[in-house]
Protein backbone atom coordinates (compact mmCIF):
# COMPACT_ATOMS: atom_id res chain seq x y z
CA UNK A 1 0.00 0.00 0.00
CA UNK A 2 2.91 2.20 0.75
CA UNK A 3 4.09 2.29 -2.66
CA UNK A 4 0.64 3.41 -3.99
CA UNK A 5 0.85 6.37 -2.07
CA UNK A 6 4.27 7.50 -3.46
CA UNK A 7 2.93 6.83 -6.90
CA UNK A 8 0.28 9.16 -6.23
CA UNK A 9 1.42 12.06 -4.03
CA UNK A 10 3.14 14.06 -7.85
CA UNK A 11 -0.09 13.23 -9.41
CA UNK A 12 -2.44 14.45 -6.38
CA UNK A 13 -0.52 18.08 -6.77
CA UNK A 14 -0.70 17.76 -10.72
CA UNK A 15 -4.57 17.00 -10.14
CA UNK A 16 -4.87 20.19 -8.06
CA UNK A 17 -3.06 22.30 -10.02
CA UNK A 18 -4.94 21.71 -13.33
CA UNK A 19 -7.85 22.08 -11.90
CA UNK A 20 -6.23 25.27 -9.98
CA UNK A 21 -5.51 26.63 -13.07
CA UNK A 22 -8.60 26.18 -14.64
CA UNK A 23 -10.45 27.40 -12.27
CA UNK A 24 -8.12 31.07 -12.38
CA UNK A 25 -9.24 31.07 -15.91
CA UNK A 26 -12.84 30.95 -15.62
CA UNK A 27 -12.55 33.50 -13.29
CA UNK A 28 -10.02 35.70 -15.21
CA UNK A 29 -12.61 35.41 -18.06
CA UNK A 30 -15.70 36.60 -15.51
CA UNK A 31 -13.43 39.59 -14.39
CA UNK A 32 -12.77 40.46 -18.03
CA UNK A 33 -16.66 40.36 -19.16
CA UNK A 34 -17.27 42.93 -15.74
CA UNK A 35 -14.48 44.47 -17.06
CA UNK A 36 -15.72 45.57 -20.43
CA UNK A 37 -19.30 46.23 -19.25
CA UNK A 38 -18.05 48.88 -16.58
CA UNK A 39 -16.06 50.42 -19.44
CA UNK A 40 -19.34 50.63 -21.29
CA UNK A 41 -20.97 52.34 -17.76
CA UNK A 42 -18.13 55.38 -17.85
CA UNK A 43 -19.19 55.94 -21.74
CA UNK A 44 -22.34 56.53 -20.66
CA UNK A 45 -21.29 58.58 -17.74
CA UNK A 46 -19.30 60.72 -20.51
CA UNK A 47 -21.85 60.62 -22.72
CA UNK A 48 -24.35 61.68 -19.88
CA UNK A 49 -21.79 64.61 -19.15
CA UNK A 50 -22.37 66.31 -22.10
CA UNK A 51 -25.67 66.25 -22.27
CA UNK A 52 -26.27 63.24 -24.60
CA UNK A 53 -29.63 60.98 -24.03
CA UNK A 54 -28.85 57.77 -22.64
CA UNK A 55 -31.13 54.64 -23.33
CA UNK A 56 -32.58 53.25 -20.09
CA UNK A 57 -33.21 49.85 -21.59
CA UNK A 58 -29.28 49.69 -22.52
CA UNK A 59 -28.10 50.80 -19.14
CA UNK A 60 -30.03 47.76 -17.59
CA UNK A 61 -28.93 45.18 -20.31
CA UNK A 62 -25.17 46.33 -18.78
CA UNK A 63 -26.04 46.11 -15.04
CA UNK A 64 -27.90 42.71 -15.79
CA UNK A 65 -24.91 41.56 -17.50
CA UNK A 66 -22.31 42.23 -14.91
CA UNK A 67 -25.11 40.69 -11.98
CA UNK A 68 -25.35 37.51 -13.98
CA UNK A 69 -20.89 37.01 -14.14
CA UNK A 70 -21.17 38.12 -10.25
CA UNK A 71 -23.50 35.38 -10.25
CA UNK A 72 -21.39 32.68 -12.56
CA UNK A 73 -18.15 34.06 -10.14
CA UNK A 74 -19.85 32.93 -7.04
CA UNK A 75 -20.70 29.71 -7.58
CA UNK A 76 -17.20 28.90 -9.67
CA UNK A 77 -16.24 29.72 -6.28
CA UNK A 78 -18.20 27.66 -4.34
CA UNK A 79 -17.11 24.87 -6.23
CA UNK A 80 -13.74 26.00 -5.82
CA UNK A 81 -13.97 26.30 -2.02
CA UNK A 82 -15.82 22.69 -2.37
CA UNK A 83 -13.05 21.17 -4.33
CA UNK A 84 -10.64 22.77 -1.73
CA UNK A 85 -12.33 21.49 1.00
CA UNK A 86 -11.72 17.66 0.22
CA UNK A 87 -8.39 17.69 1.22
CA UNK A 88 -9.38 18.42 4.73
CA UNK A 89 -9.78 14.52 5.70
CA UNK A 90 -8.30 11.74 4.52
CA UNK A 91 -10.94 9.56 5.21
CA UNK A 92 -14.75 10.57 5.42
CA UNK A 93 -18.37 10.47 4.73
CA UNK A 94 -19.04 12.10 1.43
CA UNK A 95 -22.41 12.33 -0.72
CA UNK A 96 -21.31 11.26 -4.24
CA UNK A 97 -23.93 13.30 -6.05
CA UNK A 98 -22.51 16.01 -4.70
CA UNK A 99 -18.92 15.34 -5.71
CA UNK A 100 -20.42 13.93 -8.99
CA UNK A 101 -21.64 17.33 -9.53
CA UNK A 102 -18.76 18.88 -8.55
CA UNK A 103 -16.24 17.01 -10.61
CA UNK A 104 -18.80 17.89 -13.82
CA UNK A 105 -18.32 21.77 -13.15
CA UNK A 106 -14.62 21.71 -12.66
CA UNK A 107 -14.41 19.42 -16.24
CA UNK A 108 -17.03 21.45 -18.25
CA UNK A 109 -14.03 23.95 -19.68
CA UNK A 110 -12.17 21.23 -20.95
CA UNK A 111 -14.86 19.14 -22.44
CA UNK A 112 -16.07 22.32 -23.69
CA UNK A 113 -12.24 22.67 -25.37
CA UNK A 114 -13.06 19.01 -26.57
CA UNK A 115 -17.17 19.85 -27.70
CA UNK A 116 -18.68 17.52 -25.45
CA UNK A 117 -21.57 18.03 -23.43
CA UNK A 118 -21.29 16.52 -19.06
CA UNK A 119 -24.38 16.32 -17.37
CA UNK A 120 -25.74 14.33 -14.07
CA UNK A 121 -28.74 12.58 -13.32
CA UNK A 122 -31.09 14.90 -11.52
CA UNK A 123 -31.11 13.79 -7.80
CA UNK A 124 -32.63 14.96 -4.65
CA UNK A 125 -31.53 12.73 -2.23
CA UNK A 126 -27.86 12.51 -0.77
CA UNK A 127 -26.04 9.21 -1.46
CA UNK A 128 -23.67 8.73 1.17
CA UNK A 129 -20.20 6.93 1.38
CA UNK A 130 -17.53 6.32 2.99
CA UNK A 131 -14.31 7.41 1.14
CA UNK A 132 -11.36 9.24 0.44
CA UNK A 133 -13.03 12.81 -1.12
CA UNK A 134 -9.89 14.00 -2.88
CA UNK A 135 -8.56 10.69 -4.21
CA UNK A 136 -12.35 10.06 -5.58
CA UNK A 137 -12.27 13.54 -6.86
CA UNK A 138 -9.17 12.71 -8.64
CA UNK A 139 -10.43 9.18 -9.65
CA UNK A 140 -13.82 10.78 -11.03
CA UNK A 141 -11.83 13.40 -13.03
CA UNK A 142 -9.51 10.49 -14.97
CA UNK A 143 -12.28 8.30 -15.74
CA UNK A 144 -14.33 11.32 -16.73
CA UNK A 145 -11.34 12.54 -18.94
CA UNK A 146 -10.32 9.30 -20.75
CA UNK A 147 -14.51 9.00 -20.68
CA UNK A 148 -13.77 11.74 -23.35
CA UNK A 149 -11.73 10.19 -25.69
CA UNK A 150 -14.28 7.24 -25.95
CA UNK A 151 -17.28 9.64 -26.68
CA UNK A 152 -20.47 8.90 -28.46
CA UNK A 153 -21.33 10.92 -31.79
CA UNK A 154 -23.73 12.22 -29.54
CA UNK A 155 -20.99 14.03 -27.89
CA UNK A 156 -22.61 13.95 -24.52
CA UNK A 157 -21.46 12.21 -21.56
CA UNK A 158 -23.95 11.60 -18.76
CA UNK A 159 -23.12 10.93 -15.38
CA UNK A 160 -25.13 8.99 -12.62
CA UNK A 161 -24.75 7.59 -8.86
CA UNK A 162 -26.75 4.35 -7.76
CA UNK A 163 -26.76 1.91 -5.13
CA UNK A 164 -26.42 -1.71 -5.35
CA UNK A 165 -26.50 -3.91 -2.60
CA UNK A 166 -23.23 -3.55 0.15
CA UNK A 167 -21.83 -1.12 -3.22
CA UNK A 168 -22.30 2.07 -4.81
CA UNK A 169 -21.99 2.18 -9.32
CA UNK A 170 -21.08 5.49 -11.21
CA UNK A 171 -22.22 5.20 -14.61
CA UNK A 172 -20.56 7.28 -17.53
CA UNK A 173 -23.23 6.33 -20.35
CA UNK A 174 -22.35 8.53 -23.92
CA UNK A 175 -19.75 6.55 -24.91
CA UNK A 176 -18.67 5.08 -28.31
CA UNK A 177 -20.43 1.66 -28.72
CA UNK A 178 -16.89 0.65 -29.97
CA UNK A 179 -15.42 -2.33 -28.61
CA UNK A 180 -12.78 -0.35 -25.91
CA UNK A 181 -10.26 -2.44 -23.54
CA UNK A 182 -10.13 -1.45 -19.99
CA UNK A 183 -6.36 -0.98 -20.39
CA UNK A 184 -7.02 1.30 -22.90
CA UNK A 185 -9.43 3.76 -20.50
CA UNK A 186 -6.96 3.26 -17.40
CA UNK A 187 -3.29 2.63 -18.75
CA UNK A 188 -1.13 4.14 -16.18
CA UNK A 189 0.29 3.10 -12.78
CA UNK A 190 -1.57 6.24 -11.05
CA UNK A 191 -4.70 4.89 -12.30
CA UNK A 192 -4.13 1.40 -10.74
CA UNK A 193 -3.18 2.71 -7.97
CA UNK A 194 -6.30 5.37 -7.34
CA UNK A 195 -8.44 1.91 -7.89
CA UNK A 196 -6.39 -0.13 -5.67
CA UNK A 197 -6.97 2.88 -2.73
CA UNK A 198 -10.16 3.66 -3.27
CA UNK A 199 -10.81 -0.54 -3.12
CA UNK A 200 -12.70 -0.16 -7.08
CA UNK A 201 -12.97 -1.85 -9.81
CA UNK A 202 -14.02 -0.20 -13.81
CA UNK A 203 -15.45 -2.27 -16.52
CA UNK A 204 -16.83 -0.91 -19.84
CA UNK A 205 -19.85 -2.17 -21.56
CA UNK A 206 -19.75 -1.03 -25.11
CA UNK A 207 -22.74 -2.79 -26.42
CA UNK A 208 -24.42 0.51 -24.43
CA UNK A 209 -21.59 3.00 -24.18
CA UNK A 210 -21.02 3.08 -20.80
CA UNK A 211 -18.43 2.60 -18.23
CA UNK A 212 -18.96 1.00 -14.51
CA UNK A 213 -17.22 2.16 -11.81
CA UNK A 214 -18.01 0.33 -8.76
CA UNK A 215 -16.74 1.85 -5.56
CA UNK A 216 -17.95 0.19 -1.89
CA UNK A 217 -19.91 1.62 0.85
CA UNK A 218 -16.80 1.83 3.10
CA UNK A 219 -13.67 2.31 1.88
CA UNK A 220 -10.68 0.64 4.31
CA UNK A 221 -8.35 2.57 5.74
Amino acid sequence: MTDHWQTLGEEGIQFMGKMSASISHELKNVLAIINENAGLLNDFCLMAERGMEIDPERLARISGNIAKQVKRGDQILKNMNRFAHSTDHPLSTVDLHATLAMVVKLATRFAANRVVTLTTTPTNKPLLITSRPFLLANLLWRCLDRSMNFVGTEKKITLSAVTKGEQTLIIFNGLSDQPIEEPAIFPSQQDSDLLTILQCTLTTASAVGELTLTLPQTTGN
